[in-house]
Order: structure tokens, then sequence, then C-alpha cells
């Protein structure tokens, strides 16, 4: 009885101590995600209405501060392309806006063994160009608030992630849903 008492506690607590060590790499990682970003803006009772899709991707790169275990701990940045997307402008569609931007997240989230949540708030530097019909083109860029949440698997040092990422552009709703890896050093 005491054999078998002493094997299910090393069993339980090999379980535990590879839980509280699996999927909180710390250190610097890198990574890529593709998905697509959905451009939401409408102005003057539909004159003006950008409400489209397309295909997004960004790298990124961060640090994993692991301080606490099953408790990820980190800063993130990254370059995101959102694509291109159309809209309606001054009564004509065929216009266009493309999207890019430099942002920096802190980043919290948990760790449950080799599967992870986690959060993000942020902001971005962002230029958009607008290609019309009527008016020709034009630039505008700013600096806004950014947030987002996540899911992740990793073994050892390799991570899957899938995550959704809300950017409030001046009056532009910008979302991005995506999928990628990354890989911690």
């Amino acid at each position: 009885m005491a054999r078998v008492m002493i094997s299910v506690l090393a069993t339980v607590l090999v379980a535990f101590a590879s839980v509280a060590q699996a999927g909180d790499d710390s250190g610097i990682y890198i990574g890529g995600s593709v998905g697509y970003a959905s451009v939401d803006y409408s102005k003057n009772d539909g004159d003006i209405n950008f409400d489209d899709d397309d295909t997004a991707y960004k790298v990124f790169v961060g640090y994993n501060f692991g301080i606490i275990p099953l408790i990820d701990l980190g800063v993130e940045g990254s370059y995101v392309d959102f694509g291109s997307q159309d809209g309606r402008l001054a009564g004509t569609n065929g216009n266009t806006i493309e999207v890019t931007g430099w942002d920096a997240f802190g980043v919290a989230g948990l760790t449950f063994g080799p599967f992870g949540i986690f959060a993000k708030a942020g902001m971005i530097a962002w230029n958009a160009d607008l290609d019309t019909r009527s008016f020709g083109n034009s630039t505008d860029s700013g600096n806004d608030p950014a947030y987002g949440i996540g899911a992740k698997f990793q073994i050892a040092s390799f991570a899957i992630r899938a995550e959704y990422e809300y950017f409030d552009l001046d009056n532009v709703d910008l979302d991005f849903i995506s999928v990628g890896a990354a890989y911690t050093f």
C-alpha cells in the first residue's frame, strides 16, 4: 500500500511540475500570423461607406518575462499589413483604402500546461492610403489604442496562436482575426 501511495504522489508531483513549466517559455520570441482584416467606417448617411475585409498579415517579436509559473507577462511589437478594402465615397464605388501599422502591446496571460490564453493592450502607429475615383489619392496617419485576446498551444519553444485584435483608428473600426506561429529562443 505504501508503494502505491508513493507512486501516486510521485506521479502527481511530476505532472504538476510539467504543467507549471510547459508553455511558459521565457525569453525572446518571433513569429508571424495571417488572417483577415475588416474595416468599418460610415459617414454622412452612407455617402462614405467602407465595410469590407481582406487578407492581412503581421510579423511580430516579443519578450516573455516568465516571472511567475502559470502566469505570462510580456511585451510584444509587430508590423501589420491590413490589406486593401473597397468602399463607397461620394456616390461612387471602386475606392480603396490600404492600412499598415507598427504596434506595441503589453501582454498578460495564463498558461495551463501546453494551452494558454492571453490579452494585450497597447498602441498602433498607422498609415492609411486612400485611392478614390473622384478625389485622387490621399494619406492619413495617427496613433491610436489597440487591444487583443488570443489562445495558444505551445510545445517546447514552438507555439501556434489564434488571435482577435481590435484597432480604434480615429473614427474607423478595424478588426483583425489571425492564426500564426511563434518560436521562443
